[in-house]
């Protein structure tokens, strides 16, 4: 079986429309993680993944009354891109069945080449059903996109590539997994040239059909998977890409939506590329692994394997790094709703920033604070500002493995009050810098109780407060705080978003 797929893989004809990638070294995160650390570059192929290896690998071997047919495929995106350059490329009629979650560049991108799509399901195995229906109904040759021996062979010819630009010892490559057609081709070429070097096989945790299987010792089906590494969403792994993976790969590690979300950064650090989900998997495997075990002074290599991404992702990508990296904390933090608990609890978070506070008065006695609060990511440190606050008598509940708090609570804490607060409303900016917070609340003291706060830190030159405050007749005071203060500020009591979906009773200063 071995010796077949070296046969395969040194014949492969994917150089016709792919590139050898380069295998760069990531220097910054060699030096953070005490290790070489190469990425091998697959999103800078023609169709931005490595899928196209496969997929003309594959469709240049077809027969001519085969290739007479077309081709049909179903795929997340980057397979089908790889089928519709192949077919372009070979005049073939080409038809692609794609999820309707499959990000709108990928859709684009497709059609771009002139390949026919259908949008069908939520997920990568509903649209493989409905192409297997089309491919009988229309008498069109499929291309499976990973559990094919051709297919399998032309990704296998990163593994080649890798041990051919990189001649001296290699600890572990990773590689991602969503059917295995990657990780199986691999592990096959540099078990049989280099059996020494281990390959890992990274996973989504919410996606993860090959750990499943092999932890069964047979091919299972998930229940249902996670989209947001959309390239690798499959439920079932391939039957020939499991028998190659049961036998050559080495290890499987999962990782979180979190880590992925770090490693996009950590590769765009290092290289100034913004990978997808699925394309970053292999980082944050490998940092994971190395982190987990200890490892140091050793190469290890990870897969890049794509770079398709709708820009308006980023967004989210950008939110969930700081959790991903250790670098944020969410807690919940019950504080005595009297005048000046604000100011005592920053003062003991001290320098850190905060990366998000969210307060709306709900009762006399505690108020329920949702803050995101900066680390250093070392060990010990959550838990350490954790002993800090309880001591103080603070109620502290940690939400930062909650997946419910970063997707939508921190988004949604507010609300009108249960009574009327005769409030005044301000939206107001200041310096974004260490301690920034911790200074406006030091001037305003305790003169006036907060009723309302809001505050989000978006990496941006200065901090935006939301801030409602029962002034009683001290509004012109206040005010004037303000301006010795330097802050910009508007009053927005009467504006309609406030009125709306968290006012309460208006001030008779604001009328």
């Amino acid at each position: 079986m071995l010796t077949s797929y070296i046969e395969k893989i040194l014949r492969a004809k994917v150089y016709d429309v792919a590139i050898e990638s380069p295998l760069d070294l990531a220097r910054g995160l060699s030096e953070r993680l005490d290790n070489q650390v190469w990425i091998k570059r697959e999103d800078l192929q023609p169709v931005f993944s490595f899928k196209l290896r496969g997929a003309y690998n594959k469709i240049v071997s077809l027969s001519p009354e085969q290739a007479a047919r077309g081709v049909i495929t179903a795929s997340a995106g980057n397979h089908a891109q790889g089928v519709a350059l192949a077919a372009h490329k070979l005049g073939i009629k080409a038809l692609i069945v794609m999820p309707k979650t499959t990000p709108e560049i990928k859709v684009k991108s497709v059609k771009a080449m002139g390949a026919r799509t259908v949008l069908f399901g939520d997920s990568y195995d509903e649209a493989l059903l409905h192409a297997r229906e089309l491919e009988r109904e229309k008498g069109l040759t499929f291309i499976h996109p990973y559990d094919d021996p051709e297919v399998i062979a032309g990704q296998g010819t990163i593994g080649m590539e890798i041990l051919r630009q990189h001649p001296g010892p290699i600890h572990a490559i990773f590689v991602p997994v969503g059917g295995g057609g990657l990780a199986a081709g691999v592990a096959a070429y540099v078990k049989f040239v280099r059996p020494e070097t281990l390959v890992i096989a990274v996973e989504p945790d919410d996606a993860d059909c090959l750990n499943q299987a092999l932890l069964a010792g047979e091919r299972v089906v998930l229940p249902q998977v996670g989209l947001f590494a959309d390239g690798v969403a499959v439920k079932q792994v391939g039957q020939e890409t499991f028998e190659l993976a049961r036998r050559y790969i080495d290890a499987v590690v999962t990782v979180s939506t979190d880590e992925i979300c770090a490693a996009i950064k950590d590769i765009f650090d290092d290289t100034r590329a913004v990978t997808e989900p699925a394309g970053a998997l292999a980082i944050a495997g490998l940092k994971k692994y190395v982190e987990s075990r200890g490892l140091s002074k050793q190469c290890v290599v990870a897969v890049a394997s794509g770079a398709n991404i709708n820009f308006d992702r980023l967004r989210y990508v950008a939110e969930r790094t700081s959790l991903g990296e250790h670098r944020e904390i969410l807690l919940a933090v019950t504080i005595p709703e009297t005048p000046g608990s604000f100011l005592r609890f920053c003062r003991i978070l001290g320098k850190r920033s905060i990366t998000e506070f969210n307060y709306r008065y709900f009762d006399s006695r505690s108020a329920q604070v949702f803050a995101g609060i900066s680390s250093s990511g070392l060990e010990g440190d959550k838990s350490h500002l954790i002993e800090q606050l309880a001591a103080e008598g603070f109620g502290v509940t940690d939400l930062s493995g909650s997946e419910l708090a970063k997707d939508h609570i921190r988004h949604m804490v507010g609300g009108h009050p249960p009574c009327d607060l005769d409030e005044s409303v301000y939206s107001l900016e200041f310096p974004e810098r260490p301690g920034a917070l911790l200074r406006f609340l030091t001037a305003l003291g305790e003169q006036w109780n907060i009723s309302l706060f809001h505050y989000r830190n978006h990496g941006a030159a200065f901090g935006k407060v939301l801030l409602g405050l029962q002034l009683r007749g001290e509004r012109e005071r206040f005010e004037v705080c303000l301006q010795n203060l330097g802050l910009p500020y508007q009053r927005q009591t009467l504006d309609p978003a406030y009125r709306l979906f968290a006012g309460g009773r208006i001030s008779g200063q604001e009328v």
